[in-house]
C-alpha cells in the first residue's frame, strides 16, 4: 500500500519518510515559483474519490436503473459502451445535474489545486475527472450537460471555495477551528493539507485584495406565486445567506493577473426539506485589466466565467456561462459611493417550472444572459441593492429543440446597520418564467439580520 510519504517521495524523485519530516528531500510546496506542487497526487486522487463515490452509490442505491441498466454497476463492458457509444443529455433530476455535480466537479478541482496547481491546470483536471465519472463512474451514457455542469461549472464553484478557505488560514499559525472552517468550505484543501502535513503547508497568497462578506439570517414573511390563482408558496420559511465579494476594485497595488482575483460568491438555503438551496451564484474575472476614469472612478473589465444555480418556489434555473463586461466603484460624494458590476454573455443552461417534485420538467439549452447589479452604500450607516437577472434558455443544444424559456429575476435589498457589524434589513424578490403557453411570477419579502463583514460596507477607499 503506497503511503502519503511514500507518495511524496515517489512524486519527488526522492526517498523522504513522512509527512511531517523538514528533510530537504520532501518538496514543500512554494505559490510564487511553483516549487512542490505535484501532478502526480491529484492525478491519482480524482481517480480513487471517482472509485469510492461510485462504491457508496453501489451501496446507497443498489436497485436504481435506467434504461434498463444498473446505474452505478460499473465494468468494463458499461466502459467500453460509453467510450464507444456516444453522448446524450441524462435523465438525473434537476438538483443532482445542475447542483450535485458542479460541487462534484469542484471537488476535483480542489484537489489538483490544493496541490499547488494554477488554475488553468486545475481547470484541465477537472474537465478530465469530469470525462472520467461520465464513463467510468455511471453505466448510463455520458451527458453533455454533465460535462458542462461538472467539468467547466465545477471549476469556477471551486475556485471561490479554494480562495475563501486560503482566505481563513492566511496569517499566524491557523487555529483548530479556522482549520476547520477551512476545510467545510474546501474539503479538498483540508484533506491535502492533512494527508501531506508541511508539504501543503503553505497558503495560497490572496495579494491582500479588498473583501466585504456578509452573513444573513431571515424569515420569509410572504411569498406568492401568480399563475392562474394567487396563493402563498413559503411564508414562515427561515433562510440563511453568505456572500462575499474579492478584489473590488479601486485598491492600490492590487493587480488582476491571475483567474478569480476579483470574484463575487452568493449562496442561500431554506428551510425546506424538499428544496433546501435556493441559490448558489458565482462570477469571477478570467482575464481582464484595471482602469480609472478620474479621481472617483475605479473599475475592472474582461472576461468572466460564471456558474448560477437558481432553484425558487416557481422555477428552476442553472447556468455554466462566459460574460464580458465590468465591476466597478463610483465615489459619489464623502463616504458614499455606488459599486456595481454589468455583465453580458452565453452559457449553456437548464431551465423549467416546478409542477411536482421529481419531476424532470425542464430542457437544456444554449442561454444568452445579462446581468446588472448595483449597491449604493451611504457611508457606515446604510446600503441600497438592486441585482437584476435575465435568462433565455434557447432550444439551441438541447434534445427539445422546441423548448425554450425566458427567466427574469429581480432583487431589491435595504439593509441598515444598527450597531458594531449588526445590521437589519428587508429584502424583495421577483421572479418571473415565461415558458410559452406557461407563465409564472412570483414575489417574495425577506425580513433579514445580517452580520457584516465590516462596518462600512466594503467601500475601498484609494485616496
Amino acid at each position: 500500500m503506497l503511503s502519503a510519504g511514500g507518495l511524496i517521495a515517489l512524486d519527488s524523485g526522492a526517498f523522504a519518510q513522512g509527512t511531517g519530516s523538514n528533510s530537504t528531500d520532501t518538496p514543500v510546496l512554494n505559490w510564487d515559483t511553483g516549487a512542490g506542487k505535484s501532478y502526480l497526487i491529484p492525478a491519482l486522487e480524482i481517480p480513487a474519490f471517482i472509485l469510492a463515490l461510485n462504491g457508496y452509490n453501489r451501496l446507497a442505491s443498489p436497485n436504481e436503473e435506467q434504461d434498463g441498466k444498473k446505474v452505478y454497476s460499473v465494468t468494463l463492458s458499461t466502459i467500453k459502451d460509453n467510450l464507444t457509444q456516444g453522448w446524450g443529455f441524462d435523465q438525473d433530476d434537476f438538483k443532482t445535474n445542475q447542483l450535485l455535480h458542479p460541487y462534484q466537479g469542484s471537488v476535483y478541482y480542489g484537489l489538483a489545486r490544493s496541490a499547488g496547481l494554477s488554475f488553468w491546470e486545475s481547470f484541465a483536471y477537472t474537465f478530465a475527472g469530469s470525462f472520467l465519472w461520465e464513463t467510468a463512474g455511471e453505466t448510463t451514457s455520458p451527458s453533455y450537460n454533465d460535462q458542462i455542469a461538472s467539468g467547466i461549472g465545477g471549476a469556477f464553484f471551486g475556485e471561490p471555495l479554494f480562495r475563501m478557505a486560503s482566505l481563513l488560514l492566511e496569517g499566524e499559525k491557523p487555529s483548530f477551528w479556522r482549520e476547520l472552517g477551512a476545510t467545510v468550505l474546501s474539503p479538498p484543501t483540508g484533506f491535502n493539507r492533512l494527508v501531506f502535513g508541511e508539504r501543503f503547508t503553505p497558503v495560497f497568497p490572496s495579494n491582500d485584495p479588498a473583501t466585504f462578506w456578509r452573513l444573513r439570517f431571515g424569515v420569509i414573511s410572504d411569498d406568492r406565486v401568480y399563475d392562474n390563482d394567487s396563493h402563498s408558496a413559503a411564508a414562515g420559511n427561515a433562510t440563511i445567506g453568505f456572500s462575499m465579494a474579492y478584489g473590488l476594485p479601486g485598491k492600490p497595488g492590487y493587480s488582476y493577473t491571475r483567474p478569480f482575483d476579483y470574484f463575487h460568491f452568493d449562496a442561500m438555503a431554506v428551510s425546506n426539506a424538499h428544496r433546501p438551496f435556493e441559490d448558489v451564484m458565482i462570477r469571477g474575472l478570467l482575464f481582464g485589466q484595471k482602469y480609472d476614469v478620474g479621481d472617483s472612478y475605479r473599475g475592472i473589465w474582461g472576461l468572466y466565467g460564471g456558474y448560477d444555480y437558481i432553484a425558487p418556489q416557481i422555477y428552476r434555473v442553472s447556468s455554466t456561462a462566459a460574460s464580458l463586461g465590468t465591476t466597478f466603484q463610483w465615489n459619489l460624494a464623502e463616504a458614499v459611493a455606488l459599486q456595481g458590476s454589468v455583465l453580458g454573455g452565453i452559457g449553456y443552461g437548464a431551465a423549467g417550472n416546478i409542477p411536482g417534485e421529481g419531476d424532470r420538467d425542464y430542457h437544456y439549452g444554449i442561454d444568452p444572459q445579462g446581468l446588472l447589479a448595483l449597491r449604493l452604500i451611504l457611508g457606515d450607516r446604510a446600503m441600497l441593492e438592486a441585482t437584476a437577472r435575465g435568462y433565455y434558455i434557447s432550444g439551441l443544444g438541447s434534445s427539445d429543440a422546441g423548448g425554450s424559456e425566458t427567466i427574469g429575476r429581480l432583487n431589491l435589498g435595504l439593509t441598515v446597520r444598527v450597531f458594531g457589524r449588526h445590521a437589519l434589513g428587508i429584502q424583495y424578490l421577483a421572479s418571473s418564467l415565461d415558458a410559452g403557453s406557461s407563465h409564472q411570477t412570483g414575489g417574495t419579502f425577506n425580513l433579514v439580520y445580517t452580520l457584516l463583514g465590516d462596518t462600512n460596507f466594503g467601500i475601498v477607499n484609494w485616496r
